[in-house]
């Protein structure tokens, strides 16, 4: 699993770009803060390679509870910025800091 960061210097927003190796998944989503949880509209691409892979606008300055939703399933990222407590859940989440 790997995140990408990229900045953009016109507006406070950083393109984000997650990758998920799941070659036996059939549906990988990013689900968190940003987006109320909901999957709808977050479904990662399943490319040739077995990789999931998409690329969200996030507003800059801000830090983000997520985890991917692989056929159901909620999983962490290996390289999160820092992991945290979350009641609600009863895990942690993965926080991304950008």
């Amino acid at each position: 699993m790997a995140i990408k960061k990229q900045y953009l210097k016109t507006k406070p927003v950083c393109k984000v770009t997650f990758t998920v190796p799941a070659e036996d998944a059939k549906k990988v989503a990013v689900v968190g803060d940003f987006n109320n949880w909901n999957p709808k509209g977050s479904m990662l691409k399943k490319l040739k390679n077995g990789t999931f892979k998409g690329t969200f606008d996030l507003p800059s300055e801000q830090s983000f509870e997520f985890r991917y939703l692989v056929d159901g399933e909620y999983v962490n990222e290996d390289a999160a910025d820092r992991y945290q407590w979350n009641d609600f859940a009863g895990a942690e989440n993965a926080v991304l800091e950008l």
